[in-house]
């Protein structure tokens, strides 16, 4: 909530600088999932200057799994930080965590956008590739934590236009790379304005964070004392579930940071259990949520273990053209992630079922059906499972009810989990939650190989 005597922010440049600073946050797990046929292309040992951005290279047989690795390695240093970010917070300044990340991130793109234009061995080019994803998502984490950490001293606002922000980062990259297939310049080219496109993002971002200093709005919120860092970044979630907005991020990454805490509805208090003010229980606030926790693991393991590494694999039925040529970036990156947004953003409408109701659970278990619909889909060159879905419509169709649930589900679960604990309690479960949220993640991740092997 606003201060009385803040000053005003003039021209809202502290809130275009946090939605740029947001949309900066996510650029990287998105250009990269969503460029996938370009790096199987290289890793199959095509001519980048002859190959389309957008032709997808993928079969089941592929030597280097690329899109089971950058979807494991996306997610592992989520779930690391997730563990050692209370460590890591207090040795590190804030500044240099922010800034440092940022131009670790810059330069890790940089050597992607120049690896187009350099010719080596696939096995040469995956290894490098893989260290960027992995250190480019490692310090993502950082820096995502760390602007979350500032936000706690600001209006609820800020931090909307900051979720904001992160959820175009999934439709930008989607966007991007239609540009780049569009543009009508040979392949080579294209790539390299792809992934300089992320480059000029990151600029930006960093032009933004050294802006804040300089703004006399941002200096009087960020200006704090030692005490009142403590905790920002889970303060920060609680004002996100006070507030309406519709700006739901649309990457998996950002579930944790949609908690609903509505201040209006007290959970229900057991007899036994009077409320307490001292430090929860772990272990009793666990007990209390430990269903809905799993129903969130479940919902990302389900939507990893196929999205990109088997949703990326899927090819129109129809013959040869433009439209085979934009078929994946459309109706698997870009559908997903609007869609997904969609069902974010339903949550602030209605929450059904609620915290009591049995139907969560039986929901969530029935996404595993997508599993099976999406490996039967038009998936070239399988050697095990046949081709029962060969239409487009199929895919679209299944891609369209996975992404609503997935974004449904997991802003619901995360939305009921403080609902279920008292007042006081709440900010640990939205640490478990966020623990819960990255191991969800990593466990799609290693799933994904044992489904692309039964392809």
């Amino acid at each position: 909530m606003a201060r009385g005597d803040a000053p005003q922010d003039s021209y809202h440049l502290v809130g275009i600088s946090f939605f740029i600073l947001g949309l900066g946050t996510l650029l990287p797990w998105n250009f990269f999932i969503t460029a996938i046929p370009y790096f199987q292309g290289r890793l199959t040992g095509a001519n980048s200057t002859a190959e389309t951005l957008g032709t997808n290279h993928t079969s089941p047989a592929d030597t280097f799994n690329f899109n089971n690795w950058v979807t494991l390695l996306s997610q592992l240093p989520l779930l690391l930080f997730t563990l050692l970010n209370s460590f890591l917070y207090q040795c590190i300044p804030e500044t240099v965590r922010i800034l440092g990340s940022l131009l670790v991130i810059l330069l890790l793109f940089a050597l992607t956008a120049v690896l187009v234009k350099v010719d080596m061995s696939p096995g040469l080019f995956f290894s490098i590739t893989m260290a960027s994803v992995w250190f480019i998502n490692s310090f993502g984490a950082v820096l995502q934590g760390s602007l979350f950490g500032q936000l706690g001293t600001m209006p609820s606002t800020y931090s909307t236009l900051f979720l904001s922000g992160q959820g175009l980062a999934g439709i930008f990259a989607a966007l991007a790379m239609l540009m780049s297939m569009a543009s009508g310049v040979d392949a080579q080219t294209s790539a390299l304005g792809y992934f300089i496109t992320p480059c000029v993002g990151i600029l930006m971002s960093i032009v933004c964070y050294l802006s804040l200093p300089h703004l006399k709005f941002a200096r009087y919120y960020l200006a704090k004392k030692p005490s009142q860092a403590k905790g920002q970044e889970l303060e920060t979630k609680a004002e996100l579930l006070q507030s309406d907005e519709n700006g739901i991020p649309n990457s998996p990454q950002k579930a944790a940071l949609t908690l609903d805490l509505d201040p209006e509805k007290e959970p229900e208090m057991e007899p036994e259990e009077p409320q307490k003010p001292g430090k929860p229980s772990v272990f009793l606030v666990f007990r209390k949520i430990w269903l809905t926790a799993l129903c969130l693991v479940l919902v990302f393991t389900v939507t990893l273990s196929v999205f990109p590494a088997i949703t990326a694999m899927v090819t129109s039925s129809t013959s040869p053209g433009k439209w085979s040529q934009f078929f994946n970036p459309i109706c698997c990156f870009l559908l997903f992630n609007i869609m997904d947004c969609l069902g974010r953003s339903l949550t602030s409408y209605f929450l059904w079922p609620d915290e009591d109701s049995r139907l969560l659970p039986l929901l969530v278990c029935l996404r595993i059906l997508f599993v099976p619909l999406f490996m039967l889909c038009h998936v070239p060159e399988r050697s095990r499972l046949p081709i029962l879905f060969p239409q487009d419509a199929y895919f679209i169709t299944f891609m369209l009810l996975f992404a609503v649930s997935n974004g449904y589900l997991v802003s619901l679960t995360m939305c009921l989990a403080p609902r279920q604990v008292l007042p006081h309690e709440r900010e640990v479960a939205g640490t478990l939650m966020t623990f819960f949220l990255a191991l969800g993640l990593s466990c799609g991740a290693s799933l994904s190989f044992l489904f692309k092997a039964l392809l």
